[in-house]
């Protein structure tokens, strides 16, 4: 409301101060007011021979109804009061450009439902209205306004009937609340965000409702922004706003808006889906003709009963998810094609920590923004980080990147602390080789894609590579390796939470996990490779062909991997041959000879303890064991040692125990006279 005395309506409320700036409003609350001041001057009539309660007031109603109607006709007040209601209901004039007229116009409101609107906004807006509303209704403890107020003042009470309805225009346009079992007595309650648009088109939108500039500046699909354009919102129309990892929402619903000539407002980000102002907010936001953003992380399975007291309203809301398919739950007639906002393209992210890094370190910015694929949000917190550190490193800067990514993958696949460094390996010259040029490869990949131009191409596609090898022979460590020498995190993915019986929900869980690997480079290791990477076959049920779906789609999505993908396997002949162009290196570890076994042997026992009276020359040379029973091999010798004396030390007796019972373990049955000149060393029940 605004202070103006030119207004046509002087006695649009109690407060002569309080004149609505929209002409159609003002003329509804003059109205609303004349009946209240009426009705007030009845009561006074009565004095002492009104009831004293409510009860009896509607008892007596009917014995001083024609009483009352004749005060109406004959009392000079009461005649002038009435004279001035039907010149302000002749006066009243269509206004294209009030907020009342759309608002209701939209809503199909009659002139009963739009007096009723009138009286819960007077009641909003009018302090001195509840004073008033508790005369008229003999009830001092009811100061507000209610259907059975309206019906008291209303010429035509039959009209309200259908105003009791909770699924009346004025409840599902979200104007008014909707309302309970004793709708007659139950106070009309306008959303407190609603009464300064009716009453000015120029009002102030809700602090909730956050204004936001419609400009263009994200490339966006200009299909979906034409279909929004020609087709806006008859009804609730939610538009997912499909986002990568670390984009802001605000920019993509800025172009959104810009495109489709609408204003912009963005609910306050604390308001979730079952806050009990969101309708009175949606309302004021069609009000104010905005296209409405809501706030991110809006649980998906909550939308579909918080929208539905909206369905009504003629609103674009636009919701910004991580996948167009969260939303699959709300009816079809509410969803608009979804919008999907491009990821940041290479160059900027380059451009962006570039400038943020000193002189010396900018070199390493194409590596960073091809390892650390942040959007922009989350790439100007990096930024920032980056250009307040005291002492700034290629080290320190690539933790601040890795700490930002922040890769969690659930249940779905296990983070693993890599312990091996490659020098560790105990490989043959060519399998060192070959894990040499993997690292060079994923080290080459920044400049290859992008300055030599081959993303185009291979879609910035990473490194795949595949262990394969008998058990126990070092293809878990090999991948530690790994990305112990790339500096890179290493998740470990747990085929029994991926894999899964019920159809559909295989795939589900290995889009979670590469989804989760998008945002940043990481080694994911897939041991067992053969269980998700197994040959498709010929369809023969139901089985066979959604099992071939679950490896095509693996197969995409490898495609599209950025990452450093270690798949490890004992029966390569079981992997599907269609992995083998996706795999850029494959790697055999065969099983080691003497002398690499006599290697694994020394370089497994911890440096603390004291082996000088352990032939290894003569159990590599009898013994053909891989690098894990080796390992497992050493662990046992050692607890037989630390079990007989308190020194760090492992003597050959305790070699052989072990080696004896590892060759038990795996099914090779072992004679005295294999141990050669060692076999008096076993003891007898060894």
């Amino acid at each position: 409301m605004n202070a103006r005395h030119d207004a046509p309506f002087a006695a649009a409320s109690f407060n002569p101060l309080l004149v609505p700036a929209d002409a159609l409003a003002a003329s509804w609350l003059a109205e609303t007011t004349l009946r209240l001041r009426r009705e007030l001057a009845w009561v006074w009539q009565l004095g002492a021979a009104r009831p004293a309660d409510p009860l009896a007031d509607s008892i007596d109603r009917l014995r001083h109804a024609s009483a009352r109607q004749r005060f109406f006709e004959e009392d000079t007040t009461a005649r002038f009061l009435g004279e001035q209601i039907a010149a302000v209901r002749a006066q009243r004039t269509a206004d294209e450009g009030s907020p009342w007229q759309r608002a209701t116009q939209a809503a199909g409101l009659d002139e009963a439902a739009q007096f009723v609107l009138a009286l819960a906004l007077a009641s909003r807006a009018d302090a001195g209205f509840g004073a008033v509303a508790a005369a008229c209704q003999a009830d001092a403890q009811r100061p507000q306004a209610t259907l059975a107020l309206a019906q008291r003042l209303w010429d035509d009470p039959l009209a309200l009937l259908v105003l009791a309805d909770p699924a009346h225009a004025l409840y599902r346009h979200a104007l008014l609340r909707a309302p309970g079992p004793d709708a007659w007595q139950q106070a009309l309650d306008l959303p407190a965000a609603l009464a300064p648009l009716l009453l000015d088109a120029a009002a102030p939108l809700p602090e909730a409702l956050r204004p936001l500039p419609a400009e263009p500046g994200v490339p966006l699909d200009s299909a979906v922004l034409g279909w929004l354009a020609a087709l806006p919102p008859t009804a609730l129309q939610v538009v997912p706003l499909v986002l990568p990892h670390g984009t802001d929402p605000r920019p993509v619903a800025s172009a959104l808006a810009h495109a489709t000539g609408t204003p912009l407002a963005a609910l306050a980000p604390d308001l979730g889906p079952e806050h009990a102002a969101l309708p009175g907010l949606a309302a004021a936001a069609w009000l104010a003709r905005c296209t409405l953003l809501a706030p991110e992380g809006w649980p998906a399975e909550a939308l579909a009963a918080a929208l539905a007291p909206l369905a009504a309203l003629p609103l674009r809301l636009l919701v910004p998810v991580a996948d167009a398919a969260a939303l699959r739950g709300l009816p079809e007639r509410w969803l608009a094609p979804a919008v999907h906002a491009p990821a940041l393209p290479m160059a900027q992210r380059c451009e962006r920590i570039a400038a943020a890094l000193p002189g010396s370190l900018a070199p390493h910015a194409l590596e960073m923004a091809r390892r650390f694929r942040f959007n922009d949000r989350t790439l100007a917190q990096v930024t920032t980080t980056l250009g307040a550190m005291a002492q700034p490193s290629a080290a320190g800067a690539q933790a601040v990147c890795r700490a930002a990514a922040a890769l969690d993958m659930g249940a779905l696949a296990q983070p693993v602390q890599p312990r091996f460094a490659l020098p560790e390996l105990v490989l043959p010259p060519r399998e060192q080789a070959q894990m040499l040029h993997i690292c060079d490869a994923m080290r080459a990949l920044a400049r290859v894609h992008h300055e030599w131009g081959t993303a185009r191409a291979w879609n910035e596609g990473g490194i795949a590579v595949l262990f394969c090898g008998p058990p126990g022979t070092g293809k878990t460590m090999a991948a530690e390796a790994l990305a112990t020498e790339l500096e890179l995190p290493m998740f470990r993915v747990d085929l029994s939470q991926v894999v899964n019986k019920y159809i559909g929900e295989t795939e589900k869980n290995l889009r979670r996990i590469f989804d989760a690997a998008e945002s940043a480079d990481c080694l994911l290791f897939f041991d067992e490779a053969d269980a998700l990477f197994g040959k498709r076959t010929e369809v023969k049920d139901a089985h066979d062909r959604y099992a071939n779906i679950e490896v095509s789609y693996l197969l995409e999505r490898m495609e599209r991997f950025k990452g450093l993908a270690v798949l490890a396997t004992n029966r390569r002949k079981d992997i599907d041959e269609a992995f083998a162009r996706r795999l850029r290196f494959i790697v055999e570890f065969p099983l080691p000879g003497p002398a690499e076994r006599e290697r694994l042997w020394r370089t497994m026992f911890p440096p603390a303890v004291v082996v000088d009276g352990v032939d290894f020359g003569f159990v590599a040379q009898r013994f053909e064991m891989a690098g894990g029973p080796i390992r497992s091999a050493v662990f046992n010798a050692c607890l037989q040692a630390a079990a007989q004396g308190s020194k760090p030390q492992v003597a050959m007796t305790e070699v052989l125990v072990a080696v004896k019972r590892e060759l038990e373990k795996s099914g090779r049955p072992t004679q005295r006279e294999q141990f050669g000149p060692y076999a008096h060393l076993l003891p007898e029940h060894a």
